[in-house]
């Protein structure tokens, strides 16, 4: 089984990256050969300084092996290092409807956001589908909210395969994470890098214990029943068992328990819960060739993967010479 995923590098991995995506592609490692790349092309359309950009991909690429991800199990690769995803880009992007693109939710929320309605941010939906489609994998383990990306990669691949009468790609599946729904920041809001609302895991502790300690709540008296629903009980049950959970949510119902205490109670199971995470990542920070080597063997790893599909596109759409 092959798997593929991304994560844009346009800002430092948050928890909603770590329970919607990272810990996910590193539990697969063990269920088929992995392919994830870090999406310094599509962090393009919010990132515009070269250097800044630079730093977060290398620091995307820390979290990810802190967290786990075995660079001789997986491949891990930076997406401008292979050039072979542009052309199918543009490729796919000659036969992708006008109207496809209009319904993306990712376009409207972000243009709502503020952010310039510009061609990369409207075409992102194309590119998201020649890193995917590239690779012809069997699932692509993704978050909720970017179920519809998929989607889309799946109709223009039929389109594809439709116009040039040849079975190029196959029709990639989704793979969403079962139990985790969108992590919510501490605004309330989804968890965002463009919010500003996020928990950075490996934020030094005095940082983190601000961020924690500004997650947004109403003014609930102490002695009040809580609503277990709101997002800081969200937060807090990411780092809890079921058991943990119901005693804890059965105390905060009755009233008596303080936001204060849960919020505490949060800080301290995230520093324990990445400790090992940090002190891993810590050690890789100080050998910063051995981390682009990584991505280096993963980018020549990555080409070879996408060299037979990109071949039989070309083949299809009648591109190069004639063999």
């Amino acid at each position: 089984m092959r798997i593929l995923s991304g994560i844009t590098s346009s800002g430092e991995c948050h928890l909603g990256n770590y329970f919607g995506a990272i810990r996910q592609h590193v539990d697969l490692q063990a269920q088929g050969e992995g392919i994830y790349f870090i999406a310094d092309y599509h962090s393009m359309t919010s990132v515009r300084d070269g250097e800044l950009r630079r730093r977060l991909v290398r620091e995307v690429a820390l979290d990810y092996l802190a967290c786990g991800l075995d660079p001789e199990q997986s491949i891990l690769y930076r997406q401008s290092d292979v050039p072979e995803v542009c052309e199918l880009s543009w490729i796919l992007g000659s036969i992708t409807p006008m109207g496809l693109l209009e319904r993306g939710h990712a376009y409207k929320d972000k243009v709502a956001q503020g952010l310039s309605a510009d061609h990369g941010l409207f075409a992102y939906p194309v590119l998201m589908a020649a890193d995917i489609l590239m690779y012809n994998p069997d699932i692509v383990p993704v978050g909720s909210d970017q179920k519809q990306h998929i989607e889309m990669a799946r109709d223009i691949a039929q389109r594809f395969n439709h116009v040039y009468g040849a079975e190029v790609f196959k029709l990639p599946e989704p793979r969403i994470l079962e139990g985790v729904s969108i992590v919510p920041g501490t605004d309330g809001r989804k968890m965002s890098k463009s919010y500003q609302n996020t928990l950075r895991m490996f934020w030094p502790a005095k940082q983190l214990k601000k961020a924690v300690m500004a997650i947004v709540t109403d003014s609930t008296p102490v002695d009040a029943p809580k609503d277990t629903e709101a997002p800081l009980f969200h937060l807090w049950s990411l780092f809890a068992s079921k058991e943990e959970r119901d005693e804890f949510f059965g105390r905060a119902r009755a009233g008596g328990l303080g936001y204060g205490d849960v919020k505490k109670d949060l800080l301290a199971r995230m520093l324990d819960f990445f400790e090992p995470m940090r002190a891993r990542r810590a050690e890789l920070e100080a050998r910063p060739d051995e981390v682009e080597e990584i991505l280096a063997a993963g980018c020549v790893r990555a080409r070879e993967a996408a060299a037979p599909v990109l071949d039989a596109c070309r083949s299809a759409a009648g591109l190069g010479r004639q063999t």
